[in-house]
């Protein structure tokens, strides 16, 4: 086992879904204390707000502003209130989370706060030598937290797919396209744009930050319906446009997190890929597997196993 073997074993307990009435031969020879971590609501809720209450605490100590302890306090709490819904088997958990998050980053950060939470207010920050605001939230939520937690911003914070998933085309209705490039074009549009401000010696550049916000926004927001249903698929947009992704893929393909699937349980009835929003193929339990970096932790597919294998 590596050097993380351990701790990657502990997690994806805590991940499993609650045990169901699906018995297997062999089931026994799991220990008392994974099955009592498997059925406690409490142990995966518990482990994610400790993780952003760390991050909140040390970040409030650091940079010496109370902000930050509320900041992440509150996201860490939100994101403990979903995994709880989930693991008491409430429908809407993830989409708990999602609101609660994506309307507190969208409406009091970016709205009321003017703080620029899209790629361009990190590289606005990025270029200034600053470690605040969006540059702290892309450490933790986009570049370094998916080595722990994948796509987890995806499923559970990102006010963009917050609305996405409203719409009627919750699984994929065609084959995926071969479009993922397009992400690598907006990615270098938001850095250009960002670059040629700064070489411009433009004035008042937080004020045009919070404009290009704005703009930002709504521009996601009408691409993304219309992918919704131009492609009859909600996370199109995710998919294929996406500029954060380019900083996620990569960092969610060592995520310590990851939904794995027990091969002795599993009966190969496809339940899993047919109600995934990311044509993440569950049953193949390698890094490689066919759109690994795309899970976004929704937990349909270990709904929908009728073995309880994932």
């Amino acid at each position: 086992m590596d050097k993380f073997g351990n701790l990657r074993k502990f997690i994806s307990t805590c991940f499993s879904a609650p045990s169901s009435a699906h018995k297997q031969p062999g089931d026994e020879k799991h220990t008392n204390a994974n099955h009592s971590l498997r059925n406690s609501p409490f142990i995966l809720p518990a482990f994610m707000w400790l993780l952003f209450e760390a991050i909140a605490v040390t970040l409030w100590l650091t940079k010496k502003n109370l902000f930050y302890l509320f900041n992440f306090s509150y996201i860490g709490t939100s994101l403990a209130i979903g995994f709880l819904l989930f693991r008491i088997q409430f429908k809407h958990a993830r989409r708990v989370s999602q609101f609660l998050v994506g309307t507190y980053m969208l409406v009091y950060l970016g709205l009321l706060s003017n703080e620029n939470m899209q790629i361009e207010g990190f590289w606005y920050y990025l270029f200034t030598g600053v470690f605040e605001a969006a540059t702290i939230h892309y450490a933790v939520a986009k570049i370094f937290g998916p080595l722990i937690f994948g796509r987890g911003w995806c499923g559970y914070a990102c006010w963009t797919a917050m609305i996405l998933d409203l719409l009627p085309y919750k699984v994929p209705q065609q084959p995926r396209k071969s479009w993922g490039w397009i992400r690598y074009i907006t990615f270098g549009l938001s850095f250009f744009f960002v670059s040629a401000l700064f070489l411009a010696h433009v004035n008042d550049m937080a004020r045009i930050m919070f404009w290009a916000f704005l703009a930002g926004n709504c521009l996601y927001y009408a691409v993304g319906v219309i992918l919704a249903f131009a492609l009859k698929d909600n996370r199109a947009f995710c998919k294929y446009i996406c500029p954060i992704t380019v900083f996620l893929k990569p960092m969610s393909y060592f995520s310590l997190m990851r939904i794995k699937c027990d091969k002795s349980k599993c009966v190969s009835c496809g339940k899993c890929k047919q109600v995934c929003p990311m044509d993440v193929d569950m049953t193949d339990n390698s890094r490689k597997r066919v759109n690994g970096t795309e899970c976004i932790l929704c937990f349909e597919c270990t709904k929908a196993c009728p073995r309880n294998a994932l």
